[in-house]
């Protein structure tokens, strides 16, 4: 072999090594990333620009999206940022969070959705947009003089006394601001992703700048101090530090992530202890990821055995059929999910971040089933979560049975899932492809694609429309053949024998390896196809604690009974299903004319209800859960069903305002205050105390032309000790003793409020006030109610 052929061959090694050993990290495989995983990593993802999305919803929802981050002004994102720094700004500042105590956090979602769609496409203006904001954080960080740069209200005296050791949390506030280093950690993650996708190196060292002062903040706080600081929910600090070393091979900042581990929570994970019940759900889950993520650059077990036990249990025990878990942001017990169906289920942030660890765990040991999860959330809370004609996000996707999606403001609400939500839209193409690191190709989603496997010269076009057509095609062009094992999932939802043809010549039946995929071995040569038949078929999913309550699909798609853009009927719009026949195919058609729309045959009561994927309906009202009788049960259970709804109808009707205490948005609409005051939870629910003559202050709504009563749950058993005084707008409408409740149980007392409190007012203050050396509480939660 010649000089020249050795170079050439030694050149080609070094490449084609560089290419596999590369390190991983979620959103993007980066020769920027300096320290590389000392575990094995079996597959890594492609660059999004290496995967361009075709005609598809998801192209929609991408478009919808796109159309809004140009809508959306750098500078009123930076308006607070600069008047923290003392300087002018430039912009008014944004409404709804971003006028409140967490702003910020959009700016540093903003930066990473325009930095990844800049990766996917290289349109210049949202290379500009980054550019902008980060000389912008730059100057902020200069005229700071200390590493931080923030629009968190009372940020400097919050972190300066966080540093001396003076730190107080009730659970989501930090010595009185909301939930700090969430939002620290978000303009962090944007500045990383403008590094990663945008080649900003500037970025970075604002991202430093950051973490330094982080450690700063920390670097005399003992373990105690720094787990009652991590009470109050802290984002992904964790992660951003690990990928802050990762990036700098500076390993301080790994030891620095050390100091956001929460042990109350993430070593009992580590022994396979399920500590979730009762916790709320956006708050642990970029814990697990932080933990995965170092477990990949470190080698320690322990945190991936947190990451991989948080997983199964959440998907497997704690998750809606769509997809999304949580109800009001909290988890309940393991597979008690039934009572769970509320306007308030599924935090879209949730499924955000589910789907993050997912990539993390796929990446060290692929496998379908990770992908058939990450299918079923995609399509059916995450693209459901989004109203393609405009792009505003749901904070909460509602399982309610009639209820309907209740879309965000373009420039008034800016919560944690308008964030998380502008970073959703942009980034579907980042798992539908994995390469393994056997040089094979995994495809893992049927979503209309296009990869540009750039290390191979091979590009893959995926064509389908399932589950409307059962066919999906894979063209194959590259300039030489290549032998590359391609892996193709086979999904969860495929209840027929499938048919795989390679150009046309169906090929022998393809065994289902352990990982659930079908493997293809072949040498592939230009314009070869690969064609998969996977009809979809219609199928039931269970509530785990009750077998008659059922959501149903159509291969990966969850349909939805559509109900119309009015309000139901509590009592005779909202249809159960009254059926002797299991198998729905008998009983629910498909449309003649439209292959994703299906009606029921004389099955919905009282009239029959037709049924469209459920990241369709926008307005409409929907039920997602169905309520399935047999005859001979719904004529016994007909009056009992009507009945229980009819009182829960009213209740509702009655209640002017309920607030679940100890849970962080509903104590801050209700404006809570209190002195000497501690929050828990017990019992799967949490609850507020107040300690030796301290009090609880909220306000609640009012009818002004009613009489109400409020409610007052407790937990009953021996409370002694607890004696305390109710009072509405000053006044003392009754007074407790929770002793003389004696059973282990949930007792709901309720105090009668006089007219003449609420008489012409829209709210009320109500203070449960402990008596000298007593207790006020604990409370469950307080409804008011007019009688």
């Amino acid at each position: 072999m010649n000089l020249k052929r050795l170079y050439i061959y030694l050149l080609l090694v070094v490449l084609a090594h560089v290419s596999v050993a590369q390190s991983y990290v979620p959103e993007v495989n980066n020769d920027r990333v300096k320290v590389k995983p000392i575990v094995d990593v079996k597959a890594y993802t492609f660059h999004l620009s290496e995967v361009h999305i075709l005609a598809s919803p998801f192209r929609q929802a991408m478009d919808a999206d796109l159309k809004y981050l140009l809508m959306i002004e750098p500078d009123r994102l930076l308006a607070q940022f600069r008047s923290h720094s003392g300087l002018q700004p430039k912009g008014k500042k944004y409404g709804g969070w971003e006028d409140s105590g967490l702003a910020g956090h959009t700016l540093g979602h903003y930066l990473s959705a325009c930095a990844m769609h800049y990766g996917v496409s290289k349109d210049p203006e949202y290379l500009k947009r980054v550019n902008y904001i980060v000389d912008e954080l730059e100057e902020c960080q200069k005229a700071r003089k200390t590493g931080y740069v923030g629009a968190i209200p009372k940020e400097d005296t919050v972190f300066l006394e966080v540093s001396q050791g003076n730190i107080r949390s009730r659970g989501f506030d930090l010595n009185g601001a909301w939930s700090p280093w969430y939002t620290v950690h978000k303009v962090m993650a944007g500045l990383l992703d403008a590094y990663l996708y945008c080649n900003n190196d500037k970025a970075l060292k604002v991202e430093q700048g950051i973490a330094d002062w982080t450690g700063e903040i920390l670097k005399n706080l003992n373990d105690e101090q720094l787990q009652k600081m991590l009470l109050c929910e802290y984002g992904g600090m964790n992660e951003v530090l690990v990928n802050t070393y990762a990036f700098t091979q500076n390993k301080k900042y790994l030891d620095l992530s050390y100091k956001f581990h929460d042990k109350r929570i993430l070593d009992s994970l580590a022994m396979g202890v399920d500590v979730l019940p009762g916790k709320h759900s956006n708050t642990q889950i970029p814990k697990a990821i932080g933990t995965v993520r170092r477990y990949q650059l470190t080698g320690e077990k322990k945190d991936f055995a947190i990451a991989d036990f948080f997983w199964t249990t959440v998907v497997k025990h704690h998750t809606f059929a769509p997809g999304g878990n949580s109800n009001y942001e909290y988890l309940s017990k393991p597979d008690v999910l039934n009572d769970k169906l509320t306007d308030n289920t599924m935090e879209t942030c949730n499924t955000y971040n589910m789907l993050k660890l997912t990539r993390h765990l796929f990446a060290l040991q692929p496998s379908a089933s990770y992908m058939d999860f990450y299918e079923r959330a995609l399509y059916n809370h995450i693209l459901a979560s989004q109203n393609h004609s405009d792009g505003m996000m749901c904070y909460f996707v509602p399982l309610r049975m009639g209820t309907r999606k209740e879309f965000s403001d373009q420039f008034h609400t800016f919560t944690c899932c308008v964030g998380s939500g502008i970073e959703n839209h942009v980034k579907y193409g980042e798992s539908i492809y994995f390469k393994g690191k056997d040089g094979s190709l995994y495809v893992n989603l049927f979503i209309p694609s296009k990869l540009n496997w750039q290390d191979k010269g091979l590009q893959v076009t995926l064509n389908a429309n399932l589950p409307a057509d059962p066919t999906v095609k894979l063209t194959i062009n590259t300039a030489k053949p290549q032998a590359i094992p391609v892996h193709i999932r086979k999904p969860y939802w495929l209840q027929a024998v499938p048919v795989i043809k390679v150009n046309g010549k169906a090929t022998q039946t393809i065994a289902v390896d352990k990982e659930g995929y079908w493997v293809l071995t072949n040498t592939w040569k230009n314009g070869d196809v690969i064609e998969l038949t996977l009809p979809s078929s219609l199928y039931s999913v269970a509530m785990p604690d009750n077998a008659s309550r059922k959501a149903y699909f159509y291969g990966p798609v969850l349909l939805a009974g559509n109900l119309g853009t009015k309000e139901p009927d509590p009592m005779n719009g909202i249809p159960v299903l009254v059926t002797g026949e299991p198998d729905v195919k008998q009983w629910l058609k498909q449309d003649a004319s439209d292959p994703l729309t299906f009606k029921t045959q004389k099955t919905g009561f009282p009239g029959d209800v037709t049924l469209q994927p459920f990241y369709l309906l926008d307005d409409e009202h929907y039920n997602v859960y169905w309520d399935v009788f047999t005859p001979q049960n719904w004529k016994e259970q007909q009056k009992l069903y009507e009945e229980k709804k009819k009182q829960e109808y009213a209740l509702e009707q009655r209640t002017t305002d309920y607030l679940r205490v100890g849970e962080m948005q509903p104590e801050r609409d209700h404006n809570f205050t209190g002195e000497k005051t501690e929050a828990g939870e017990s019992h799967t629910r949490k609850f507020r105390v107040a300690n030796d003559g301290g009090n609880l202050v909220f306000t609640m709504k009012v009818d002004a032309s009613a009489t109400h009563n409020l409610t007052a749950t407790y937990w009953g058993m021996d409370n002694r000790g607890r004696n305390f005084d109710i009072l509405v707008d000053g006044t003392k409408v009754a007074s407790e003793d929770l002793n003389k409740y004696k059973d282990s149980k949930f007792y709901d007392i309720v105090y009668a409020v006089p007219a003449t409190l609420t008489k012409g007012k829209k709210t009320v203050t109500v203070t449960f006030q402990a008596r000298p050396q007593q207790q006020a509480g604990p409370l469950y939660g307080v409804r008011m109610v007019k009688q």
